[in-house]
Protein backbone atom coordinates (compact mmCIF):
# COMPACT_ATOMS: atom_id res chain seq x y z
CA UNK A 1 0.00 0.00 0.00
CA UNK A 2 1.36 3.35 -0.96
CA UNK A 3 1.21 6.11 1.67
CA UNK A 4 0.91 9.66 0.42
CA UNK A 5 2.63 12.20 2.65
CA UNK A 6 1.40 15.75 2.37
CA UNK A 7 4.08 18.34 1.93
CA UNK A 8 4.68 20.59 4.92
CA UNK A 9 6.24 23.34 2.80
CA UNK A 10 3.93 26.37 2.57
CA UNK A 11 3.38 28.11 -0.72
CA UNK A 12 5.20 31.44 -0.57
CA UNK A 13 2.95 34.45 -0.16
CA UNK A 14 2.88 36.87 -3.05
CA UNK A 15 5.70 39.42 -2.86
CA UNK A 16 4.43 42.78 -1.66
CA UNK A 17 5.42 45.60 -4.01
CA UNK A 18 7.88 48.13 -2.48
CA UNK A 19 5.64 51.16 -2.94
CA UNK A 20 2.67 49.67 -1.12
CA UNK A 21 3.86 50.59 2.38
CA UNK A 22 4.62 54.15 1.30
CA UNK A 23 1.21 54.42 -0.34
CA UNK A 24 -0.52 53.30 2.86
CA UNK A 25 1.63 55.69 4.92
CA UNK A 26 0.74 58.60 2.64
CA UNK A 27 -2.96 57.76 2.73
CA UNK A 28 -3.04 57.68 6.54
CA UNK A 29 -1.01 60.91 6.82
CA UNK A 30 -3.51 62.57 4.48
CA UNK A 31 -6.29 61.79 6.96
CA UNK A 32 -8.04 58.84 5.30
CA UNK A 33 -8.71 56.03 7.75
CA UNK A 34 -9.30 53.36 5.11
CA UNK A 35 -8.36 52.67 1.53
CA UNK A 36 -12.04 52.69 0.61
CA UNK A 37 -12.49 56.13 2.12
CA UNK A 38 -9.54 57.51 0.15
CA UNK A 39 -10.71 56.00 -3.11
CA UNK A 40 -14.21 57.36 -2.63
CA UNK A 41 -13.02 60.87 -1.81
CA UNK A 42 -10.64 60.96 -4.76
CA UNK A 43 -12.89 59.32 -7.30
CA UNK A 44 -10.74 56.22 -7.85
CA UNK A 45 -11.78 52.65 -8.48
CA UNK A 46 -11.78 51.25 -4.94
CA UNK A 47 -10.73 47.75 -5.93
CA UNK A 48 -7.85 48.94 -8.08
CA UNK A 49 -6.55 51.23 -5.35
CA UNK A 50 -6.87 48.50 -2.71
CA UNK A 51 -4.77 46.18 -4.87
CA UNK A 52 -2.01 48.81 -5.10
CA UNK A 53 -1.99 49.55 -1.38
CA UNK A 54 -2.02 45.84 -0.52
CA UNK A 55 1.00 45.36 -2.74
CA UNK A 56 -0.63 42.70 -4.90
CA UNK A 57 0.13 44.78 -7.98
CA UNK A 58 2.54 47.61 -8.65
CA UNK A 59 1.53 51.05 -9.86
CA UNK A 60 3.32 52.94 -12.62
CA UNK A 61 4.78 56.46 -12.57
CA UNK A 62 1.63 58.00 -14.01
CA UNK A 63 -0.53 56.46 -11.30
CA UNK A 64 2.05 57.42 -8.66
CA UNK A 65 1.68 61.06 -9.72
CA UNK A 66 -2.08 60.82 -9.23
CA UNK A 67 -1.71 59.30 -5.76
CA UNK A 68 1.07 61.71 -4.77
CA UNK A 69 -0.97 64.73 -5.77
CA UNK A 70 -3.99 63.55 -3.78
CA UNK A 71 -1.97 62.71 -0.67
CA UNK A 72 0.37 65.72 -0.99
CA UNK A 73 3.63 63.83 -1.12
CA UNK A 74 6.46 63.78 -3.65
CA UNK A 75 6.01 61.43 -6.59
CA UNK A 76 9.68 60.39 -6.46
CA UNK A 77 9.31 59.30 -2.86
CA UNK A 78 6.04 57.47 -3.39
CA UNK A 79 7.20 55.65 -6.51
CA UNK A 80 10.82 54.88 -5.66
CA UNK A 81 11.45 55.95 -2.08
CA UNK A 82 13.76 58.72 -3.30
CA UNK A 83 14.26 61.75 -1.06
CA UNK A 84 11.85 63.05 1.58
CA UNK A 85 8.15 62.34 1.49
CA UNK A 86 7.24 66.00 1.21
CA UNK A 87 8.90 69.10 -0.12
CA UNK A 88 10.89 71.13 2.39
CA UNK A 89 9.33 74.14 4.02
CA UNK A 90 10.36 77.64 3.10
CA UNK A 91 11.92 80.57 4.93
CA UNK A 92 11.07 84.18 4.07
CA UNK A 93 13.84 86.36 2.69
CA UNK A 94 13.25 89.28 5.06
CA UNK A 95 15.69 91.73 3.56
CA UNK A 96 19.12 92.42 2.18
CA UNK A 97 22.31 92.85 4.11
CA UNK A 98 25.46 94.65 3.01
CA UNK A 99 26.23 98.18 2.00
CA UNK A 100 25.83 100.25 -1.13
CA UNK A 101 28.70 102.45 -2.40
CA UNK A 102 27.67 105.25 -0.01
CA UNK A 103 27.84 102.92 2.96
CA UNK A 104 24.12 102.90 3.62
CA UNK A 105 22.67 99.75 5.12
CA UNK A 106 20.35 97.83 2.83
CA UNK A 107 18.50 95.74 5.40
CA UNK A 108 14.71 95.94 5.23
CA UNK A 109 12.49 94.62 8.00
CA UNK A 110 8.80 94.60 8.85
CA UNK A 111 7.85 94.07 5.24
CA UNK A 112 6.08 91.19 3.53
CA UNK A 113 8.69 88.87 2.04
CA UNK A 114 9.03 89.09 -1.70
CA UNK A 115 10.94 85.83 -1.96
CA UNK A 116 11.08 82.47 -0.21
CA UNK A 117 13.99 80.04 0.08
CA UNK A 118 13.89 76.34 1.04
CA UNK A 119 14.70 75.62 4.68
CA UNK A 120 18.27 74.42 5.29
CA UNK A 121 18.89 71.19 7.24
CA UNK A 122 17.99 71.47 10.92
CA UNK A 123 16.00 74.69 10.52
CA UNK A 124 12.85 75.45 12.48
CA UNK A 125 9.77 77.50 11.66
CA UNK A 126 11.67 80.56 12.93
CA UNK A 127 14.20 80.37 10.11
CA UNK A 128 14.63 83.45 7.92
CA UNK A 129 17.13 84.47 5.28
CA UNK A 130 18.96 87.60 4.23
CA UNK A 131 20.21 88.21 0.71
CA UNK A 132 23.69 89.65 0.45
CA UNK A 133 23.96 92.87 -1.55
CA UNK A 134 27.31 94.23 -2.63
CA UNK A 135 30.84 93.04 -2.02
CA UNK A 136 31.30 94.00 1.64
CA UNK A 137 31.24 90.33 2.73
CA UNK A 138 33.43 88.88 -0.01
CA UNK A 139 35.22 85.85 1.40
CA UNK A 140 32.23 84.95 3.55
CA UNK A 141 29.22 85.48 1.28
CA UNK A 142 29.34 87.03 -2.17
CA UNK A 143 26.81 89.37 -3.74
CA UNK A 144 23.51 87.48 -4.16
CA UNK A 145 24.22 84.80 -1.56
CA UNK A 146 21.67 83.79 1.07
CA UNK A 147 22.44 83.86 4.79
CA UNK A 148 20.06 81.93 7.04
CA UNK A 149 19.51 82.37 10.77
CA UNK A 150 16.87 81.62 13.38
CA UNK A 151 14.85 84.78 14.05
CA UNK A 152 14.56 84.40 17.83
CA UNK A 153 15.64 87.94 18.83
CA UNK A 154 17.59 86.82 21.89
CA UNK A 155 20.68 88.46 23.45
CA UNK A 156 24.18 87.29 22.48
CA UNK A 157 25.39 84.11 24.17
CA UNK A 158 28.97 83.16 25.08
CA UNK A 159 29.15 80.50 22.36
CA UNK A 160 28.80 83.27 19.74
CA UNK A 161 32.03 85.02 20.72
CA UNK A 162 34.64 84.72 18.00
CA UNK A 163 32.10 83.70 15.37
CA UNK A 164 30.45 85.54 12.49
CA UNK A 165 26.82 86.09 13.49
CA UNK A 166 23.83 88.24 12.59
CA UNK A 167 23.24 91.11 15.03
CA UNK A 168 20.97 94.09 15.47
CA UNK A 169 22.41 97.16 17.15
CA UNK A 170 20.51 99.61 19.30
CA UNK A 171 20.76 101.94 16.31
CA UNK A 172 18.47 99.70 14.19
CA UNK A 173 21.33 98.30 12.12
CA UNK A 174 21.27 94.64 11.17
CA UNK A 175 24.80 93.44 10.43
CA UNK A 176 26.74 90.28 9.76
CA UNK A 177 29.92 90.59 11.83
CA UNK A 178 32.38 88.62 13.92
CA UNK A 179 31.30 89.06 17.54
CA UNK A 180 33.98 89.90 20.10
CA UNK A 181 33.85 90.85 23.76
CA UNK A 182 33.72 94.59 24.46
CA UNK A 183 35.38 96.60 27.17
CA UNK A 184 32.65 95.90 29.70
CA UNK A 185 29.59 93.64 30.10
CA UNK A 186 26.77 94.33 27.69
CA UNK A 187 29.05 95.83 25.04
CA UNK A 188 30.57 94.06 22.05
CA UNK A 189 33.16 94.67 19.37
CA UNK A 190 32.10 93.91 15.81
CA UNK A 191 34.83 92.83 13.42
CA UNK A 192 34.36 93.35 9.67
CA UNK A 193 36.00 91.65 6.73
CA UNK A 194 36.90 94.84 4.90
CA UNK A 195 36.34 97.70 7.34
CA UNK A 196 37.65 98.83 10.75
CA UNK A 197 36.18 97.05 13.76
CA UNK A 198 33.45 98.80 15.71
CA UNK A 199 34.06 98.92 19.44
CA UNK A 200 31.71 98.74 22.40
CA UNK A 201 28.46 98.35 20.49
CA UNK A 202 25.25 97.66 22.37
CA UNK A 203 23.17 94.93 20.75
CA UNK A 204 19.48 94.14 20.86
CA UNK A 205 19.94 90.55 19.68
CA UNK A 206 22.32 88.17 17.97
CA UNK A 207 21.80 84.93 16.07
CA UNK A 208 24.04 82.17 14.80
CA UNK A 209 24.25 81.78 11.03
CA UNK A 210 22.75 78.39 10.20
CA UNK A 211 23.58 78.22 6.48
CA UNK A 212 25.10 80.21 3.63
CA UNK A 213 24.02 79.48 0.06
CA UNK A 214 26.30 80.74 -2.74
CA UNK A 215 24.82 83.15 -5.33
CA UNK A 216 24.56 80.64 -8.17
CA UNK A 217 22.57 78.17 -6.09
CA UNK A 218 20.56 80.94 -4.43
CA UNK A 219 19.25 82.07 -7.81
CA UNK A 220 18.10 78.52 -8.54
CA UNK A 221 16.20 77.92 -5.30
CA UNK A 222 14.49 81.27 -4.67
CA UNK A 223 10.78 81.40 -5.35
CA UNK A 224 8.35 84.30 -5.38
CA UNK A 225 6.15 84.72 -2.31
CA UNK A 226 3.38 86.20 -4.43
Amino acid sequence: MRVLIASTVDTPAPCRRPGAARLRQARIAAGFETAEQAAGACGWDAAAYAVHEAGAASFDWRRAKVYASAFRVRTEWLYAGAGPASDPGFAPVIGRVGADPSGALLFATGQSPGELAPLPPGATDRAVALRVAGESMRGLADDGALIYFEDQRTPPTPDMLGHVVVVETDGDEVLVKRLLRGSRPGLYDLESLDAPARSDVRLRWAAHITAIIPPFQARRILVSAA
